[in-house]
């Protein structure tokens, strides 16, 4: 891996404007693509197992014009205080009012609220339902002002109209996230790297890399269902791993300028090296998004396999596009302002040391106390979890003083709050013999059920074998008492078998959203066994020890914990929830958990391969196991502080989005990298780390022998480029490191700890000096 890489690296290099003008023309390629694109996304729920799925299948069947794909709307009138909207005058406005609805764009019917009995008791508020001949997504622009018109004119008139429905438009809300995500790592960069060229290659091949995989995934809503939380959600890891990414091959490049290598061999060795930790960790951000696929939950599906799509792309363009844009900086990308060189001047000299290192040497110093006081405070905050509730938004939890959120209190105010959540009860009569009376006998039988406030008589289809039953429940949709109603009338199904031969199902929005509830629950568990299993083996190869990657499951399981117990405490509970724009506390969003685990896992698994393989690297050259801890934090935590600091800023930027899903995940991911970076792997990775010594590193020798060599950190790659290296020196002619590819006889002859300290090599020294600390070296070593 390392040897190839660096190859590639050199190749990319030299190649530089083959290499730009090929990503520019996918660029352009998946551009005019999106454009041309005539997809769509859906926000639509597919569980296939559950009894919800199974009675939508079956409406698809029997009641074909009852399970229409068209969208709908429903527009909420109420008459101003002391008036009915059953007096003539207002009843005249509502019936202009629809027969103009009914002229408008797409629409396929609208209901009449004096004929089909959809006035409230108080003849105070009523409702029309209107349904389009086509799916939300292909709504045009006439139908959605047809809508606002008519809310207009009904205000106009002294009515208060509102609208709800999957066919009305979201108000606009803030686009500015990525820009502000994008800012805040400008600023990183700049601090980290003191010089605006460094700083701004990442940016700019991180933008592009997600322009192409943006933009791609636009492409493919041609061709799959979509979600249309799919982009967003790519936008956001793309954008933050390929930053990461870059940062770590930038820095590296650095660091072997400053070693005293060529441009050129630079990116090689820098992508040997770096680039090797970069695959892996973004595979393991792959593995666990891919995963995802397998809850079997679409909507959760296509967010994976997106976003896994986005990290690929984010990998390839570090691989490729960095190395090549790096050959247009050169040595130029060392310049610095003066501070940032009086700074890197007094580290050489050990009159100043970076806040990494003297972190690394308290916690060092004290591991039991910090441990102790991380691992509680950890604990502490995972707390809430304890009274986590899962459930998919409705109108209820939109922005107080929207559209959605007035129609939805004003129908609960007119008609009871399960008014907005009615169950669709389903009567599979094909194996019975009376098929009217089974009807009847489920009807009956709901009715003695609590918490029922009406039930609708049966409605057949054509054959006369399958019935349709509508029960409003007297609480809200997300309540649980809700919930236990659907229980009670699935308990049904037995008794009603057994007497008729018939099948009761429940379906609907309200049922779906509670099954996916429940299937998401149920997978939880699972789904984090094999995350963390495939952690510890993913580490095992990557360290070739037992107790780091036992360490490093154990840190994500705390970093999870505690991510899920501060959004439970905004968003369930109401914590801070003004500072952050929460207008409604409600349960947690069904898909937020596991998808948080797969994208905490990968993430956790970056900062543990970035940091921890720097430690390994000076263990095995032979430091002491404290001393290779401190080590490892002189080289990478001044860039892993950057990278989480990057991280958070773009996931914390979509806390300004209007949609709950895109807002609780940005807090999330936000909180999760914080946690996991800062007080996971730079405070108790150290400090378990300086507790177990030797032992961390310990692997038997069985093992050992049958293990594949991954070498993540490059080691091979540098003791070959040494070797001939020092074979050069003794023939004193060049040596080339492999087909086609020279070591330039600038190259320092040792590569070895990957960056030093920061100092530049000594390009003169005497061969058979160089020779004599190879040997040093690798005595140490052995």
């Amino acid at each position: 891996m390392a040897t190839f890489l660096y190859r590639l690296g050199r190749l990319a290099f030299r190649r530089r404007r083959v290499v730009l003008m090929l990503w520019i023309a996918v660029l352009a390629a998946v551009g005019i693509g999106a454009m041309s694109s005539t997809g769509s996304t859906t926000d639509s729920f597919t569980v296939p197992g559950t009894q919800s799925q199974q009675a939508i299948d079956l409406l698809e069947k029997e009641f074909p014009q009852a399970s229409a794909s068209g969208a709908s709307a429903r527009v909420v009138f109420e008459a101003p205080a002391g008036q009915k909207l059953t007096s003539t005058a207002n009843k005249a406005e509502i019936t202009s009012l629809l027969a103009e609805l009914r002229t408008g764009s797409q629409v396929a019917n609208v209901s009449d609220p004096f004929t089909g009995g959809l006035v409230s008791e108080s003849g105070s508020i009523a409702y029309t339902q209107v349904t389009y001949k086509v799916a939300k997504s292909d709504i045009g622009a006439p139908a959605h002002d047809a809508l606002k018109k008519v809310a207009a004119e009904g205000e106009k008139a002294g009515l208060t109209v509102s609208m709800g429905g999957d066919a009305v438009q979201d108000e606009a809300g803030s686009k500015a996230t990525e820009l502000i995500g994008l800012a805040v790592a400008a600023v990183a960069l700049v601090i980290t790297f003191g010089s605006l060229i460094a700083a701004g290659l990442p940016l700019l091949t991180a933008v592009l890399g997600v322009g192409v995989a943006v933009m791609s995934i636009t492409i493919a809503t041609a061709f799959v269902d979509m979600s249309s939380a799919s982009s967003t959600l790519a936008l956001m890891l793309g954008l933050a791993v390929a930053i990461d990414y870059a940062l770590f091959i930038v820095s590296r490049y650095r660091n072997e300028i400053r070693e005293g290598h060529e441009p050129e061999e630079a990116a090689g060795r820098a992508l040997g090296t770096a680039g090797s930790a970069v695959v892996f960790a973004g595979l393991t951000v792959m593995i666990a998004l891919a995963g995802l696929s397998v809850i079997g939950v679409r909507m959760l599906t296509s967010m994976g396999l997106a976003s896994a799509f986005a990290v690929a792309v984010a990998v390839l363009i570090a691989l490729t596009l960095l190395p090549a844009v790096l050959g247009f900086t050169g040595r130029r990308i060392m310049k610095a302002p003066l501070l940032t060189r009086r700074m890197h001047a007094l580290e050489e000299r050990g009159e100043g040391e970076a806040m990494g290192v003297r972190w690394a040497r308290f916690v060092t110093r004290n591991p039991v106390k910090v441990l102790a006081v991380s691992v509680l405070g950890l604990g502490l905050l995972a707390i809430p979890v304890t009274s986590l509730r899962l459930a998919l938004p409705d109108d209820s939890v939109q922005t107080p003083g929207s559209t959605q959120r007035i129609a939805y209190d004003t129908l609960s105010k007119g008609f009871g709050p399960g008014f907005n959540g009615p169950l669709t009860v389903v009567v599979d009569a094909h194996d019975s013999k009376d098929a009217k009376s089974a009807a009847a006998d489920a009807v009956a039988r709901i009715k003695t059920l609590p918490d029922v406030a009406v039930v609708r008589d049966a409605v057949f289809n054509q054959s006369g074998d399958v019935a349709l039953i509508s029960a409003v429940p007297k609480s809200a949709p997300s309540s649980q008492a809700t919930k236990d109603l659907v229980t009670d009338i699935r308990d049904q199904n037995g008794r009603l078998h057994q007497d008729t031969g018939a099948d009761l199902m429940v379906t609907g929005t309200t049922a779906l959203n509670i099954d996916v509830s429940s299937k998401l629950s149920q997978a939880l568990i699972p789904y984090l066994g094999i995350v963390v299993g495939l952690a510890l083996i993913l580490l095992l190869l990557v360290f070739r020890s037992i107790l780091v990657p036992l360490k490093a499951a154990l840190g994500f399981l705390l970093s999870v914990g505690a991510t899920l117990g501060v959004v439970v405490a905004v968003f369930q509970w109401g914590w801070l929830k003004d500072v952050i724009g929460v207008e409604e506390t409600a349960p947690i969003v069904s898909v937020l958990p596991i998808l948080l685990i797969g994208v905490v896992f990968g993430l956790a698994m970056d900062y543990e391969v970035f940091l921890v393989t720097r430690m390994r690297e000076e263990y095995v050259h032979g430091a002491e196991p404290t001393h290779a801890v401190v080590q490892g934090f002189r080289h990478s935590a001044r860039v892993v502080t950057a990278a989480a600091v990057i991280m958070i800023s773009v996931f914390a930027g979509f806390l300004l989005d209007d949609v709950a899903l895109i807002k609780s995940i940005g807090l999330g991911l936000a909180a999760a990298v914080f946690f996991d970076a800062f007080v996971v792997r730079m405070t108790i990775v150290p400090a378990v780390m300086a507790l177990l010594g030797h032992r961390a590193w310990a692997l038997p020798g069985w093992l050992d022998r049958i293990m594949p060599n991954v070498d993540v950190e490059g080691e091979n790659l540098r003791r070959a480029l040494a070797a001939e290296r020092a074979g050069a020196d003794q023939a004193g002619a060049p040596v080339h490191a492999d087909a086609g590819t020279s070591v330039p006889p600038s190259a320092d002859p040792v590569l070895v700890g990957g960056g030093g300290d920061g100092a530049s090599a000594d390009t003169t020294e005497p061969k058979s000096s160089a020779l004599r600390e190879l040997g040093k070296r690798l005595t140490r070593k052995n």
